[in-house]
């Protein structure tokens, strides 16, 4: 999925959490979508500059990988991308890798 969005291969930086469901408030018919309580949510950052046809592909191979894996439902997956800066990031080192 990530190749969708031309993430480098080792770019792997991971934050799960699982909230409980009386923690969370999903409106489950906002945008005519009909969703249950067991939505999924994921947020990426990544850097700025990709083509809104790239975040598209992406959202799409999101969905239908969870659905194929998980059998979960594709109307309860929603997805968040937040694009940043390059002189954003600090990979360790206390470096601005990427400025």
């Amino acid at each position: 999925m990530m190749q969708t969005l031309n993430v480098p291969k080792d770019d792997r930086f991971q934050i799960l959490s699982e909230h409980a469901q009386e923690n969370l408030t999903i409106d489950p018919n906002y945008l005519g979508i009909n969703r249950s309580v067991d939505c999924v949510g994921i947020q990426v950052t990544l850097n700025e500059g990709r083509a809104v046809e790239q975040k598209r592909a992406f959202y799409k191979a999101v969905a239908d990988g969870l659905h194929r894996r998980l059998k979960s439902r594709p109307q309860g997956v929603f997805v968040n991308l937040v694009a940043v800066k390059k002189e954003n990031w600090c990979f360790g080192n206390g470096a601005a890798q990427y400025a």
